[in-house]
C-alpha cells in the first residue's frame, strides 16, 4: 500500500509539472503571438524605429516624421518648406508591405524558440521608398526664394571730378542646382532636415560704358583743353567699344573717324608690312633697326628698313596697299620720312573728304583712331591664337610668332608719357606715340595708340588730339595720362590706385 501510494503521488506531481509546463508554454505562445502581431524590436522602416508598433501605428509615425517641413537657411533668413511643395511622395504602403512580408516569411517555431531563449529576432531595415519632383522644387526655389532673397550686384560708379571709380558691391545668387540636391536629401532624412543653402557671390560689374564716356568728357572739360579729342577703346575680351570725338571741352560732340596726321603712329602699319615680308629668323641687322624705330622713334631707321625689305622707291605705296587690303580705308603713308622725300601719291579717304571738320592732316601720312586701333586688335588676335584679319589677308606670311614679335617691338616704346603715364608701373603696354612740329614750328596734332595688358582685361586704346593754334605739350600730356588712368581703373576697379 505504501509503495502504491508513493507512486500515485509522484505521478500526480509529474502530471502537475507537465500541465504547468504546458500552461507556461501556452502563456509564452500567447505572449509571443501578441508580440508577433507588431513589428519586432529593432525594426526600422525608412530609418524610423517602428519596433513594438502595429501596422497602423507605424504608418502614423512614418507620416508624422516625413511630413515635417524642411528648414532652409538663406543667410540670416529661415524658411520652412513643406514636403508637398517639392512633390515629395512616400510609398507608405509599399514599405509597410515589405516589412510585413519580412515578418511573415520567418519560421514561426524558429522565431518562438529564439523568443524562449531571449535571442533578439533577426530584422532587416526597410529602406525609404519616395520620389521628389525636382522640377517643382526648382520652380519654387526660383520664384519664391531666389526672386525674394537674391541680391543683384551694384556696379562701380565714377567719382566725379576724378579718374577713379567707387567700388561696386558684390551680389548674392542662390545656387539652385545644389539647393535642389540638398533639400531632396533633407526630405529623405528623418532627422537631418535643416539645410544651409549654398549662396554664390557675384562680382560687382564694371560701370556702364556710357558712364565711362561721361567721365572721360568730364576729364577733358576739367583740363580746359580747347581742341579736338578723339578716343577709340576696344575691350579685347568682350569686343565692347567706346568711340567718340569731343571738341573744345564744351560738351560738343562730333562724329568720330576724323582724319589726323599719323606722325610716328604710322610706324605700326609699317611694322606689319615689314614683318610679313621677312623670313624667320629675322636677320640681326634688321631686328636692330626695328628696335631703334620703336625705342628711339627713329625715322631714318624706318626709311632704311622699308627700303631694304619692301622697296627702295615705292615702299610707302606698298605699305598703303597692305593697309587698304585690311579694310583700313583712312590710313596711308604716301612718302618716306627723310627731308625732301617725294610725295608718291595723293590719297583721298572718307575721313579727309569730310567737310564738317578739318585737322589739316599731313598729306604724307594720315590715320584715324579706329583704323589704328583695329590694326592693333588684328596684331593682338594674331599673337594670341594665330588668327584674325592679318592671317586671313596675308596667309602664311604672318603667324603667331611674328605677331608676338611685333608686340615685343611695340613694347620697347618706353617714353613714359601720354597713355603710358596713366598706367601703373610695370604694366605691359605695346604702343607707338607720335607728334611733329609743323611748318610754323608748333605742335598741332598728337597721338598715342597701343595695347594695354591689365589684370582686369586687355584692351586697345587710341587717343588723338588736335589744336589749330598750338597744342601745348605739358597740359595735353597731363590730360591724356588722366584719360588713360580713368580707362585703366574702369577695367581694374579692384586694382585702382
Amino acid at each position: 500500500m505504501n509503495r502504491r501510494s508513493s507512486f500515485s503521488t509522484l505521478r500526480w506531481i509529474s502530471l502537475a509539472l507537465i500541465l504547468a509546463a504546458a500552461a507556461l508554454v501556452l502563456l509564452q505562445l500567447i505572449t509571443f503571438s501578441r508580440e508577433r502581431a507588431v513589428f519586432p524590436k529593432g525594426q526600422r522602416i525608412a530609418n524610423v524605429p517602428v519596433g513594438g508598433l502595429d501596422r497602423n501605428q507605424a504608418a502614423q509615425r512614418l507620416l508624422q516624421v516625413y511630413s515635417m517641413p524642411v528648414e532652409i537657411h538663406y543667410g540670416d533668413a529661415i524658411i520652412q518648406i513643406k514636403p508637398s511643395v517639392a512633390g515629395f511622395d512616400m510609398d507608405l504602403e509599399g514599405m509597410l508591405a515589405a516589412a510585413d512580408l519580412q515578418r511573415a516569411g520567418n519560421n514561426f517555431w524558429t522565431d518562438f524558440w529564439d523568443y524562449l531563449w531571449n535571442r533578439p529576432p533577426k530584422v532587416v531595415d526597410v529602406p525609404l521608398r519616395a520620389s521628389t519632383s525636382k522640377e517643382r522644387l526648382q520652380n519654387y526655389l526660383e520664384t519664391e526664394i531666389a526672386a525674394r532673397y537674391d541680391q543683384p550686384p551694384s556696379p562701380s560708379i565714377p567719382v566725379p571730378a576724378s579718374v577713379n571709380f567707387q567700388p561696386g558691391k558684390p551680389g548674392t545668387t542662390l545656387n539652385i542646382d545644389r539647393a535642389v540636391n540638398l533639400i531632396d536629401d533633407a526630405l529623405r532624412s528623418p532627422t537631418s532636415r535643416v539645410v544651409n543653402l549654398t549662396i554664390d557671390t557675384t562680382s560687382a560689374p564694371r560701370p556702364s560704358i556710357q558712364n565711362l564716356e561721361i567721365l572721360l568728357k568730364q576729364i577733358i572739360d576739367l583740363s580746359k583743353f580747347d581742341g579736338l579729342t578723339e578716343i577709340y577703346l576696344h575691350d579685347l575680351k568682350t569686343s565692347q567699344e567706346l568711340h567718340f570725338a569731343y571738341q573744345n571741352g564744351q560738351n560738343i560732340s562730333v562724329n568720330p573717324d576724323i582724319a589726323f596726321t599719323a606722325a610716328s603712329t604710322i610706324k605700326i602699319p609699317i611694322l606689319v608690312s615689314i614683318m610679313r615680308r621677312l623670313s624667320e629668323p629675322i636677320p640681326e641687322d634688321i631686328s636692330t633697326l626695328l628696335t631703334r624705330i620703336f625705342v628711339e622713334s627713329d625715322n631714318a631707321a624706318t626709311d632704311q628698313v622699308v627700303m631694304d625689305v619692301i622697296d627702295r622707291v615705292y615702299g610707302p605705296k606698298e605699305v598703303t596697299q597692305d593697309i587698304q587690303a585690311l579694310g583700313l580705308q583712312n590710313t596711308f603713308w604716301a612718302g618716306f620720312f627723310y627731308d625732301g622725300a617725294p610725295l608718291l601719291m595723293t590719297v583721298q579717304t572718307p575721313a579727309n573728304r569730310r567737310t564738317d571738320i578739318n585737322t589739316n592732316p599731313d598729306i604724307y601720312n594720315q590715320t584715324t583712331p579706329s583704323d589704328i586701333g583695329m590694326l592693333l586688335e588684328d596684331i593682338y588676335q594674331c599673337a594670341q591664337n594665330g588668327g584674325g584679319a592679318l592671317i586671313a589677308v596675308f596667309g602664311d606670311q604672318l603667324n603667331a610668332t611674328k605677331c608676338q614679335q611685333m608686340i615685343t617691338y611695340l613694347e620697347s616704346d618706353q617714353i613714359g608719357v601720354l597713355i603710358q603715364a596713366g598706367l601703373p608701373d610695370g604694366t605691359k603696354f605695346a604702343h607707338k606715340h607720335g607728334w611733329v612740329q609743323e611748318s610754323d614750328g608748333l605742335i598741332h596734332t598728337m597721338g598715342d595708340a597701343g595695347i594695354v595688358f591689365s589684370p582686369g582685361g586687355d584692351y586697345v586704346l587710341a587717343i588723338y588730339l588736335y589744336q589749330p593754334t598750338q597744342l601745348v605739350f605739358d597740359p595735353a600730356n597731363h590730360m591724356v595720362s588722366q584719360l588713360s588712368q580713368a580707362i585703366y581703373n574702369y577695367f581694374n576697379t579692384s586694382y585702382s590706385r
